[in-house]
């Protein structure tokens, strides 16, 4: 299931994520900062720290607070207080509804591809089928779509480093230049992904051409090539070709 914090913040201020609202509860509840602290598994100063600032957050206290030292203090939640902790509850219930309804993959995955931004042309998500360790290098089959997998090669550490595993989530990131177009079905290449498809769209330039795919499963891949090479190959809308990637051309990411 996907999760989020609501992060509330002024201009010159400390961040406050909204589990500070576990706090203000918890004092609400028992009246002392120190006790407060340990129900939420905080040091006092932690939590004496927290309280200030939400204090320093808000053009009102949130808190009435007396620091009695770790033996506790008089402190409760200002009427601005306990507005802020109804809104706080407010907020993260009207996310937890919208996340609800962007839960369609696994966790935080969702949330992760629309904030992602990347220098490459395509960016493919996909799940892990295969993982084979080499002496150095280690290949990845990434599941994009039914009957559409990548494969990438890339370092054992690196691997290791983005703690790829068989199940796992991958995007697979490939520069545009890389993707090379070719007539025909069953070409004999050193590429290891061969990748039918059909032209969707094509974009001329002065010298290059940009060529849109539709390989399938509702997945585009854009590549491209001189103008003179896409003039020579005909690529017009609706035409079949096939996009050869080589497998070290594909940058795998995690989040």
């Amino acid at each position: 299931m996907l999760s989020a914090n609501v992060t509330l913040e002024r201009p010159g201020l400390p961040r406050v994520a909204l589990a500070r609202a576990s706090l203000l509860q918890a004092i609400d509840d028992l009246g002392s900062i120190s006790a407060a602290a340990q129900r939420v598994g905080l040091s006092y100063k932690a939590a004496w720290d927290a309280v200030q600032g939400l204090n320093n957050l808000f053009d009102a206290p949130l808190i009435s607070a007396v620091a009695g030292g770790k033996a506790g203090g008089a402190t409760q939640l200002t009427p601005q207080g306990r507005a802020a902790l109804a809104a706080f509850r407010r907020v993260q219930g009207a996310l937890d509804a919208a996340l609800a309804q962007l839960d369609g993959g696994p966790p935080s995955e969702t949330l992760w591809s629309l904030g992602m931004k990347t220098s490459a042309r395509n960016a493919l998500r996909g799940r892990i089928s295969a993982l084979k360790p080499g002496a150095v290098n280690t290949e990845v089959t990434l599941r994009i779509a039914d009957g559409l997998e990548i494969v990438a090669i890339v370092t054992g550490q690196s691997a290791e480093d983005l703690g790829l595993a068989v199940g796992g989530s991958a995007v697979a990131l490939i520069e545009s230049g890389f993707v090379i177009l070719a007539q025909g079905d069953g070409l004999v290449t050193s590429a290891r992904n061969q990748i039918p498809g059909v032209v969707q769209a094509r974009e001329d330039g002065a010298v290059n051409t940009e060529v849109r795919l539709d390989i399938g499963g509702g997945k585009t891949l854009v590549a491209t090539v001189t103008l003179e090479s896409a003039n020579s190959l005909g690529l017009a809308e609706g035409e079949r070709v096939t996009a050869l990637v080589k497998a070290p051309h594909v940058i795998l990411a995690v989040e």
